[in-house]
C-alpha cells in the first residue's frame, strides 16, 4: 500500500439460523456463506491532502441449505430478513466507483457503482459482518432501500461539526445485475444533514435527519415513495454506544411505513468481545398486515484479531405474515474469518 497505493482484503463469513414456532411444513433452518474480495487503489494524492481512489469489491454468496437466511423470515411468517446479505446470489460485482476528496478532505465525491446504504443514515453500530444480523436493526426499513447500482454522491463538512450529504442513484439497483449507467431514468434521491462533536467522532457520536424519494418504477410496478428518518447514536467512554432511529414514509416501496429502533452495544476492551441488544417496532407498508416487533441479542466472541464467532437470538412478536402465531424465534451462529 505504501509503495503503490493498492490495498486488498479477503474475508469469509458464514451464518446458520434455525427458526422455532414456524408454520408446519416450511423450511425452518437456513445456512449461507459469503466470500468477499475488496480493495482500493489510491491513484492521486496532492500536497494539500486531496486524494482520489478506485474502490472495488466482489462477493460470492452461496447457500448451504434449501433456503438461505435472507429468505428464512418470509418462509416462516416474518415480514423481514433475519440474516441480511446472506442469500444465494452467486458471484456478485459490488463496488466499482471513484472516490475523490477535495478541500483537505472536508468534501468528498463518489461516482460509479455503490450501495447507497453505505452512505445514508449511517451509524457506527451497524455492521452486518460483526454486529447485528436483522435488517430492521441494521437499517431503517421505512426507507426504500435499493441495492448496488450506479449513482453519484457528494458530502461536505460545514465547519467542524455540521455536515451535509446528497446522492442520486438508480432506483432499480439490484446486486445481481452488474449495470453501469443503464436504465438510469428512474431515480432514488437522498439528502441528509447531520451533527457530530468532531469529524473523527462521526461514526461514534452523531445526530442526523435523512430525506429520500424514489421514483415510480414502471417495470417493477412499484409506486412513487418518499419519507424522512432521524437517527442518533452516542458513545460513552469508547465502550458503550446507545442508538435510536425512527422513520416515516408514504408509498409501497419500503417494507415499513413507520419504524422505531432502540438499542445499544457494549465493547469489552480486555477481550475485544462485543454484546448488543436492540428492539424495532414497525408498521408494514401493506396496510392489510399488522404491526410487528423485532428483538435481537448477540454476543461476538473475538477469538483472535481475524476470527470471531457470534451466537444470536431474535424474537419476533406478532409476525405479520403469520397472524395465527404470536411469536417466532430465530437462533443463529455466525463465523467470520478475515485477512
Amino acid at each position: 500500500r505504501e509503495d503503490t497505493g493498492l490495498q486488498l482484503g479477503v474475508a469469509y463469513t458464514a451464518l446458520y439460523q434455525s427458526a422455532d414456532n414456524a408454520p408446519t411444513g416450511v423450511e425452518d433452518s437456513a445456512g449461507s456463506g459469503i466470500f468477499r474480495l475488496s480493495g482500493s487503489w489510491e491513484l492521486y494524492r496532492s500536497e494539500s491532502g486531496a486524494t482520489g481512489k478506485l474502490v472495488m469489491s466482489a462477493d460470492h454468496r452461496h447457500a448451504y441449505t434449501e433456503i438461505p437466511p435472507a429468505d428464512l423470515g418470509f418462509e416462516t411468517g416474518y415480514l423481514g430478513i433475519p440474516g441480511l446479505l446472506f442469500n444465494d446470489g452467486g458471484a456478485i460485482l459490488g463496488d466499482l466507483n471513484w472516490q475523490q476528496s477535495i478541500n483537505g478532505g472536508r468534501c468528498g465525491i463518489l461516482l460509479g457503482r455503490y450501495d447507497p446504504n453505505y452512505f445514508l443514515d449511517v451509524m457506527g453500530y451497524a455492521h452486518p459482518w460483526t454486529t447485528y444480523q436483522n435488517l430492521y436493526i441494521l437499517s431503517n426499513a421505512s426507507i426504500a432501500l435499493p441495492d448496488w447500482g450506479t449513482g453519484v454522491g457528494i458530502g461536505n463538512w460545514f465547519g467542524e461539526q455540521w455536515y451535509g450529504i446528497g446522492s442520486v442513484s438508480d432506483a432499480n439497483g439490484v446486486a445481481s445485475e452488474e449495470k453501469l449507467f443503464e436504465d438510469f431514468g428512474e431515480l432514488y434521491s437522498t439528502a441528509e444533514i447531520g451533527w457530530s462533536p468532531s469529524r473523527d467522532r462521526r461514526y461514534l457520536n452523531n445526530i442526523h435527519a435523512t430525506f429520500w424519494h424514489a421514483d415510480y418504477r414502471e417495470e417493477a410496478n412499484v409506486e412513487e415513495s418518499e419519507g424522512v428518518s432521524i437517527g442518533a447514536n452516542w458513545t460513552f467512554s469508547d465502550t458503550l454506544m446507545v442508538f435510536f432511529k425512527g422513520g416515516k414514509s408514504e408509498g409501497s416501496a419500503p417494507l415499513l411505513n413507520d419504524s422505531i429502533t432502540l438499542g445499544g452495544i457494549y465493547y469489552f476492551p480486555y477481550r475485544s468481545d462485543l454484546v448488543g441488544l436492540a428492539v424495532n417496532h414497525g408498521s408494514p407498508s401493506d396496510q392489510s398486515l399488522d404491526d410487528q416487533t423485532t428483538t435481537e441479542l448477540f454476543y461476538r466472541i473475538q477469538f483472535a484479531q481475524n476470527l470471531a464467532l457470534t451466537p444470536s437470538i431474535q424474537w419476533i412478536s406478532d409476525p405479520a405474515l403469520n397472524p395465527e402465531e404470536s411469536e417466532v424465534w430465530y437462533a443463529g451462529l455466525r463465523m467470520r474469518v478475515s485477512y
